[in-house]
């Protein structure tokens, strides 16, 4: 196989998934790092390097429609982001330190964790509860749109949520995925956000982390211009065949 072919083929690849990142939350990465991997034959740390510049395309213009109509929280997105950028760089300088079986056996089980976390309920209405300490002193409580108005929301478990999405940071620097599945047990079952405010607040923070993990990447060599680029030009057009698909 030429360059040429393996770039039709990882481009053709990482549209669909794109597309199948759309459509379940989960982003483009679980599917694009196994497919490098296991069809082609790519190291895995230059397959993780690769969807994080994806990312990066993905998650900039549609953060800000998202903000511009109300959905997203700028102050959890903020406050969290914190959390997602120290742990990814945690995460992108242990991935040089860990063997190739390691990081395979990992991303294995992220991805079981992420197909078991996809088929629970989302909630898109939050349980009653009394109001945070934490998010009342930081402002979180806001409000969103919907067919009936805007619908208030409060938020709970502030500091749980940070402690999940540094976690969840660390699996996305590692396996240069979204971690989209350790984000939503820690906005939706944790912190109790509804799931419209979730995905888009989750948009809003991915771009931030993903740009401190491409860092440290390319200066450990691990991103190559020539597979990034059809993975980058594959998934942009996937996620917004899946975001046409879901409106």
């Amino acid at each position: 196989m030429n360059n040429i072919e393996f770039a039709i083929l990882n481009l053709l690849g990482s549209i669909v998934a794109g597309l199948f990142g759309a459509l379940t939350w989960l982003g483009g990465g679980v599917t694009v790092v196994p497919m490098l991997t296991l069809i082609f034959g790519v190291d895995i740390r230059y397959a993780a390097g690769a969807p994080l510049t994806s990312v990066m395309a993905t998650s900039s213009g549609a953060a800000a429609a998202y903000v511009r109509d109300g959905f997203t929280n700028v102050r959890i997105g903020t406050f969290l982001a914190i959390a997602t950028t120290v742990g990814g760089i945690v995460g992108a300088i242990t991935a040089a330190r860990l063997t190739t079986s390691h990081i395979t056996v990992i991303f294995g089980l992220v991805l079981i964790y992420s197909a078991w976390l996809s088929s629970r309920p989302k909630k898109d209405q939050p349980d009653a509860f009394a109001p945070d300490p934490f998010a009342v002193r930081l402002n979180m409580d806001s409000n969103y749109p919907t067919p009936l108005g805007m619908q208030q929301y409060q938020v709970r478990h502030v500091p749980q949520g940070f402690v999940l999405m540094l976690i969840a940071g660390a699996i996305s620097g590692l396996l240069g995925i979204g971690s989209g599945a350790i984000k939503v047990l820690a906005i939706n079952h944790v912190m109790q956000l509804p799931f419209k405010v979730l995905t888009t607040t989750n948009n809003f923070m991915i771009g931030v982390t993903a740009a401190a993990n491409v860092g440290v990447y390319l200066n450990r060599g691990y991103v190559e211009p020539g597979l990034a680029m059809p993975v980058m030009l594959g998934v942009l057009a996937g996620s917004l065949l899946g975001a046409r698909y879901c409106s």
